[in-house]
């Protein structure tokens, strides 16, 4: 039996990738929509992990089939959209049979226009797949809409005007999804009130066993590892719920406990930020008289 090839696949450029999902040629070199419905993918490229070197935009909404990003699993049964940036890792289920569109956008695509600089300011683009964006009949048809203006635009003849119509498509389709996305988090608000929960309690007992001694500070990352979330869609949840970021709120708990230590042992500042973690008490002092408009010393002495 001949062994599978599981080395990373790369691919550079959009008409190598049509290639391989066997489909025609993309209509521009830079930018296209493709219906999953065609694609005909050889089991040479199936269950293999891979890279793109742009944007890809998916918005599925089968009845079966899974698309795998990272370590986990997104299941297609509700449908919804996936947003990933070039060069992050991906993986496909050779069971997937899914309805959709996919749209690939290199990054050449948007250069000389401020949306080449604006989509980094997306966040979802780094969101796990468990994250993925899921729409009501009202959306669905706004944002298929969207990918149909596109898909009509690139089998227009290419003028000078093309690509700016384009563009403009995009920007409005990101709008949009970031506004869905905003209104997720408020229709997810009690999920995301026992995931705040469980994240204070993370913090707490994060202190409490004085990790900070062997692990240093607590980082965002290590938060969403514990609540299997994306660093980037635990902050903006966050944001979304209390209007602070998963590094405020670290940092909140920080100075909590930091207050705690200065006013009710007999360590020294700098005892104090090495038990916080802290490599260099310098940077507690700064973050402490930041947040506290008072240096760690100023504060213990008020209590004497």
């Amino acid at each position: 039996m001949e062994k599978k090839d599981n080395s990373l696949l790369k691919f550079s450029s959009i008409s190598e990738l049509h290639q391989v999902l066997g489909v025609q040629k993309p209509l521009h070199p830079l930018i296209s929509l493709v219906d999953n419905t065609k694609m005909s993918v050889d089991k040479y490229y199936l269950d293999r992990s891979f890279t793109l070197g742009f944007y890809k935009v998916s918005y599925k909404f089968s009845e079966n089939g899974k698309m795998g990003y990272g370590q986990g699993y997104y299941d297609f049964n509700e449908g919804g959209m996936m947003f990933t940036a070039p060069n992050q890792v991906l993986f496909t289920d050779s069971d997937a049979e899914y309805q959709g569109y996919t749209l690939f956008i290199h990054p050449d695509f948007l250069r000389n226009y401020p949306l080449a600089k604006n989509i980094k300011k997306y966040g979802f683009f780094s969101y796990d797949t468990n994250e993925a964006l899921h729409l009501s009949e009202k959306e669905k048809t706004l944002i298929t809409g969207l990918m149909n203006n596109i898909n009509d635009e690139l089998n227009t003849s290419i003028d000078e005007i093309s690509q700016d119509v384009i563009i403009s498509y995009l920007e409005v389709l990101l709008n949009y999804s970031n506004r869905f996305y905003k209104r997720q988090f408020i229709t997810r608000k009690v999920v995301n009130h026992d995931l705040l929960t469980k994240m204070e309690d993370l913090l707490e007992n994060y202190f409490n066993t004085q990790n900070t001694l062997t692990k240093g500070l607590p980082t965002v990352e290590f938060l969403a590892s514990e609540l299997n979330l994306s660093p980037h869609y635990l902050s903006d949840m966050l944001r979304n719920l209390t209007g602070q970021n998963a590094q405020q709120h670290i940092h909140e708990k920080l100075i909590e406990k930091a207050k705690e230590y200065l006013t009710t042992t007999n360590f020294s500042v700098s005892e104090v930020a090495y038990q916080l973690g802290f490599e260099h008490s310098q940077s507690f002092n700064k973050l402490f008289k930041k947040k506290m408009n008072v240096t760690p010393l100023g504060y213990k002495q008020s209590f004497n």
